[in-house]
Formats: C-alpha cells, structure tokens, sequence
C-alpha cells in the first residue's frame, strides 16, 4: 500500500523510532514530510528510548503516539511495555510499527532468522494487538483493522502493523549526505593495516560486511574479526569482555555512531574498567546508512568529551587519513583505553557483499585464534 494511505489512515501526528530498511518507505515519508521536528519526528536512540518518549507525549496531550523500528528492536521495548505502557500499569495507548525481518520463509540474513519466527509471538505475548500488512494488503483491509484498533486503544492498551518486505510503497526521495570526505570501507582499510594480526570486534550493519571483504581482497583470514551482524550496540561491551580476559592482546573494536548512541551506557562502563588494551574507533557519519542514511543525533554530540566524561585517557577526532594513520599508531603504542571519532561520509559500495562463513563458524575461527599461544 502506498505510505501516505497508511499515515493518513493512522491519523496520528507524532511519530518516533528508530529507522529499519524494511520502512524506508516511511522513514522516507517522515524526513520528507517533517524532517527532525520535535513536535511530529524525533529518530531516537533505541527503541525503548523511543517508547518512553512516545508516553511522554501522550501524558503531555493525550494523543496516540506511533513508533516505528525494526523488529529486532522488540527486545527493547519489553520493559517499558510491560512495566509503563500496560493497562495493569499506566494504560498508555501507543501504535507500534514494526518491519518484519526474517519472517518464516522470506530469505534473511542468519541474526534476522530466529528474531523473524517470534516477532509476532512477543508482541501477544505483551498483550499487544497485531495486523500483518504485506504487498496485497488493501487500504480497506487496513482501515477496518484501524478501525478495531481504535477500541483496543482506548482501554490504554497498545497495538501493532507488523510490515512484510515491499509492503509499503510510494515513498518520496530523500537525499542523505553530509561534508566528510573519508568512507567507512577506506577507513577500516586503514585500521586492518595497522591493526595487523590483532583481533576486532565490528559493529552490525556495512562495516562487518565491508571488513570481511578487505580481508578477502587482502588474502588474509577471517580468524582475527568477530562481526557482530545482530546486536547493534553491543559491539563495544563484547570488545570489552574479550579485552579483560586477553590481557596480551591489543584489541580493536569498529563502531558506529548509531550503534554507540544505541547503548551509550557501555562506554561508561568501558572507561570505568579501563582496558589498558582496548581501542575503541567510532566511525561516524551521523546517519543509519546501513537501513537507509537516516540521520542520528551524533553529529550534534562531543563524542570525544563524552568518552572523556566516561573515563577514556584518550580520547581524539579526526577528518583525514593522514590524522587517523597517526592517531592509529598512536593507539596500537599505547598502553591505555583510546576512543578514535572518525568523520566519515554517508554511502557504500553497490555491489557491497555479504560474509560467506557462517555465524558459527565466525565465532569458532575467532575463538581458536584468541586461544593460540
């Protein structure tokens, strides 16, 4: 159905969330229509950020808020479900819309599989009201189910369109860009050649995908790289517990600036431990490029103060090759906790490939590494 129709059979004036490829038609219709505006789009941290935003508007109006995510993004929200929003609780109505990936029998990636055959079955069972909306779903179909929704509503209780791939259509265009100059994939070349045979922790999303195929343009194995495909925020705290434990290691983790906001929590608990063997890049383009470009808030941040804030004894930003080449020497040296902000532009290459190893074997190649003396 056509994203318009289903806003406009929604009826609600106040969305957020966090953006998802398989709603890129509406992220699309929300940058366009709104852009960033604190009174109908805010994208949020994570989506349990965004659900307790979506409550506060409603105890400042009494309106229905609508929230938007990935189905990944329902692990989330549990909590604020269960213990803000439920009708046992504060009976906060809100309308959740969410993108279906690895739905049974649609091809998927490995992190969206088990994620994929529960989505519907964790939305029940938080007592949230669903409707499936898929390529032949039609607009009459969708208003008779806003229709029952409106009901479900007004007991304070909460509901959901769950989103099948090329559901939603008719989005308008919207450019992402911004002024960096240096790309992710250039950047992580740069971190493999001075990292060497030390192990990483990537982030979800281009940036595993990109440092699996330099690795294979290099000729060089797969064993050194842990790529967290699913988990987005999380990369940090994994690098953190393998850095404590492998003391004689110099570990390296690539993050993104979405995926950092996502938890930022982490990085006070990295610079409280202080991994004298850690170093901690955040490659950012202010944007959730790998679902679509939309923007995050991280280029309105001090990434580098807050790190600082947190405990980092080194904390740096920089814009060009040259000052990253150095700042990564600098840190593969030095025998502290070090945060690199790397400037980076938004985009990737088309033809950008997918790891051919499996999770498990990812995770047995890096261990056996980790292992050997």
């Amino acid at each position: 159905m056509k994203v318009q129709n289903l806003v406009e059979i929604i009826g609600a004036d106040f969305f957020t969330g966090v953006p998802d490829s398989r709603l890129k038609a509406l992220c699309n219709y929300l940058m366009h229509t709104y852009g960033i505006d604190p009174k109908h789009h805010i994208i949020a941290a994570n989506e349990g950020n965004c659900t307790a935003l979506a409550a506060g508007y409603h105890l400042a109006t009494g309106k229905t808020p609508v929230v938007y995510m990935q189905n990944s993004g329902e692990g989330n929200i549990i909590n604020p479900v269960a213990s803000l929003l439920n009708d046992k609780v504060y009976a906060i109505p809100m309308i959740f819309i969410v993108g279906w990936r690895g739905e049974p029998g649609v091809h998927d990636e490995p992190q969206h599989i088990y994620q994929g055959e529960v989505t519907v079955k964790l939305l029940e069972d938080m007592d949230i009201a669903t409707f499936i909306i898929g390529t032949q779903t039609t607009d009459d179909e969708v208003k008779t189910a806003m229709d029952k929704f409106r009901e479900i509503l007004a007991k304070g209780k909460q509901v959901a369109f769950v989103i099948r791939k090329g559901a939603l259509t008719d989005a308008p265009k919207v450019e992402y860009k911004n002024d960096n100059q240096m790309t992710r994939e250039e950047i992580i070349r740069h971190i493999v050649n001075v990292s060497g045979e030390d192990p990483i922790v990537s982030t979800t999303g281009k940036a595993s995908r990109e440092l699996f195929e330099i690795r294979e343009a290099n000729g060089q194995s797969h064993k050194y790289d842990f790529l967290t495909v699913g988990s987005m925020g999380h990369s940090s705290s994994i690098a953190l517990g393998v850095a404590i434990n492998k003391p004689d290691k110099k570990i390296w983790c690539i993050d993104g600036d979405g995926a950092m906001l996502m938890h930022m929590g982490a990085m006070a608990v990295l610079g409280a431990n202080k991994p004298q063997n850690l170093v901690h890049i955040v490659i950012n383009n202010s944007a959730h490029e790998t679902v679509g470009g939309m923007p995050t808030v991280a280029g309105q941040i001090d990434i580098v103060g807050v790190a600082r804030s947190c405990g980092y004894p080194s904390a740096v930003s920089v814009d060009s090759f040259e000052a990253l080449d150095t700042q990564l020497q600098k840190a593969k040296s030095a025998n502290a906790l070090s945060l690199i902000e790397v400037k980076c532009s938004i985009g990737a290459r088309d033809d950008l490939g997918r790891p051919t190893t499996t999770a498990i074997e990812n995770k047995q190649n890096f261990m056996q590494n980790l292992n050997n003396t």
